[in-house]
């Protein structure tokens, strides 16, 4: 059992916060608000309500619950004005809210942490408000058009002929550090030239910029990144077991290779939940090919599969196994979520 807050040394919480991090900016100021003693940190992490959400959404949850864990509040802002901005139809924003709203938190449940000091954000409360706008309006006199294109290109879908809407998110997101009162933010490294442009932009509005965390990104079981709107690239949260079990076994996966999302998965997801319970990763063998192998850490199961004594179907098997056993909590819910999903996603997308 993970140890609480109380009970964790400022050491042991700042490298709870920097695990499975791949940059950030302000680490020195990240330190100092960590040693402070009369005050929380908050940082929110924010996600647009697009594509139906899938099993690479467990590596910001676990980000997230390692964030609670020490100690800080965190905000979850659901940014449906993000969402129309990138091409989801008005006409469904809300309804994907509503869907986003319910299988997030269940999502950092499964992860089996305290959610206490979780807090969800429907953007549109906050970004409509004159003040907010007014904000948005005056950053948008410093920030040329290079430079929001620069920085929406890795997060919003840029057409050939893009919409005056791609321009204006990464203004948004930066207004939003400071609308949300937050001391972080934590996203993708694909998100790393928003938050650069957020930095760069808030003192030059009056704010103080933020620190900034970013995880790398998981790649996608077939191609590169894991998609919401490539169903071959990624597991639902709603799959079935069989669904889970064909899509990790059609994976790509070179055996003697590491480098694909079925072990980006099992590194940063599984196996960091597994080390945090105590737990061990165990792949079911045959006897006549050995019999069953039982690991402690992501390292002996890389070596074992760099040797090719472990082989690919083996491993596609236990990690099939996990993740199904991942979305057992979250699939107690099934029917209502899957209500919320129809309304949020009529053309199945």
């Amino acid at each position: 059992m993970a140890k609480s807050r109380k009970n964790m040394s400022f050491k042991e919480r700042f490298e709870l916060v920097k695990r499975n991090v791949q940059e950030i900016i302000g680490e020195d100021d990240l330190k100092k608000l960590m040693k402070k003693k009369d005050k929380k940190p908050v940082v929110y992490w924010g996600t647009a309500p697009t594509g139906s959400p899938h099993v690479a959404y467990f590596f910001p949850s676990l980000k997230i619950a390692d964030l609670l864990k020490a100690g800080f509040h965190v905000k979850v802002l659901l940014a449906d004005l993000h969402a129309a901005l990138d091409n989801t139809p008005w006409n469904l924003v809300d309804r994907r809210y509503d869907y986003y709203e319910k299988i997030i938190p269940l999502m950092i449940k499964a992860i089996g942490v305290d959610v206490n000091d979780l807090e969800i954000v429907k953007g549109s409360e906050m970004q409509l408000s004159p003040e907010y706008m007014y904000d948005v309006l005056k950053m948008s006199s410093s920030v040329s058009v290079n430079d929001s294109t620069r920085a929406a290109s890795e997060v919003v879908k840029m057409k050939k002929n893009p919409a005056l809407a791609g321009l204006i998110y990464p203004l948004m997101q930066a207004v939003d550090e400071q609308y949300l009162g937050v001391d972080a933010q934590l996203g993708g490294i694909d998100q790393r030239k928003i938050m650069v442009l957020a930095r760069e932009n808030l003192p030059r509005i009056g704010y103080d910029s933020r620190i900034e965390i970013m995880h790398p990104m998981i790649p996608g079981l077939i191609g590169e990144k894991m998609s919401a709107s490539d169903d071959k690239s990624k597991i639902d949260l709603l799959d079935n077991d069989k669904s889970v079990k064909e899509k990790i076994r059609n994976a790509d996966m070179v055996a003697g290779d590491p480098n694909n999302g079925v072990m980006a998965f099992l590194k940063h997801v599984l196996m960091m939940i597994k080390k945090d319970n105590n737990s061990k990763f165990i792949v079911k063998r045959d006897e006549k090919f050995g019999g069953d192998l039982e690991y402690s850490t992501y390292e002996e199961i890389e070596k074992d599969f760099k040797s090719e004594k472990l082989h690919p179907l083996d491993l596609k098997n236990a990690v099939a196994k996990e993740i199904s056993n991942l979305l057992k909590s979250i699939q107690k819910h099934k029917k209502e979520l899957e209500k919320l999903k129809k309304l949020a996603y009529p053309d199945n997308k």
